[in-house]
């Protein structure tokens, strides 16, 4: 079976006026159908610009990534669209919800990107937020809701069009641990439905929701274990 993620020999590097800055060195990793992973590391270490690979926000300077099998680096800007619209979900630290849409609206932009029929749309945002617990908020807009609950509508958008890969950057960090938990529980869920969770965390209570930890410092492995 095709790994839903495959890093090989990874490099980024950052042109600046002052030097290159490497912020990756050599990853090489695969994640499993169904897996929950935790990515730790220090502010700097390399988090977020692996998660911006593999959401084919960007390519990396030598090496590959790959998606399902496709190499990111052999894709063109038309397909490494397609790819991130359909195969890939994102959760932000700060939600990152639009406040002029309701709840409604919010979750259903995958689905309107990908010109789904109305009343599929419909169905499935309901379906989406009675999941994450607020199905009596669809009309609401994110202004009216707590951060956790935010966050909780950001989930149920990222998952909407049943991506294969969920990629979530500190998604509890900025909330309480009550709310924190409830979103780690989500993410589990996700992951034993058979979606692929990546979590950039510095949080190591977080990580340990996860079935496996990478840890990362200066773009490099550290080191990793299960559970």
């Amino acid at each position: 079976m095709i790994a839903p993620v495959r890093a090989r020999d990874v490099c980024k590097v950052y042109r600046t006026s002052s030097g290159d800055a490497v912020a990756l060195d050599g990853i090489s990793f695969e994640l499993a159908r169904g897996e929950m992973a935790a990515l730790v590391g220090p502010s700097g270490c390399g988090k977020t610009t692996l998660l911006n690979l593999i959401g084919c926000v960007d390519l990396p300077t030598s090496g590959e990534i790959f998606i399902e099998g496709k190499s990111t680096s052999d894709l063109g800007d038309d397909a490494l669209t397609a790819l991130r619209r359909d195969r890939i979900g994102t959760i932000f630290q700060f939600f990152n919800l639009l406040p002029a849409l309701t709840v409604e609206q919010n979750v259903a932009l995958p689905l309107v990107l990908q010109r789904a029929a109305p009343k599929e749309v419909l169905r499935r945002v309901h379906d989406a937020l009675r999941t994450v617990g607020l199905g009596d908020r669809a009309g609401a807009f994110p202004a009216e809701l707590s951060g956790g609950q935010q966050q909780r509508v950001a989930i149920a958008r990222a998952v909407i069009h049943r991506p294969t890969i969920v990629l979530a950057d500190e998604p509890t960090g900025n909330l309480d641990s009550r709310n924190g938990a409830i979103v780690l529980e989500l993410l589990r869920k996700i992951a034993s439905a058979g979606q692929t969770v990546l979590m950039a965390t510095h949080n190591l209570e977080a990580a340990a929701y996860c079935d496996r930890t990478l840890h990362m410092q200066d773009g490099r492995w550290v080191y990793s274990y299960a559970g």
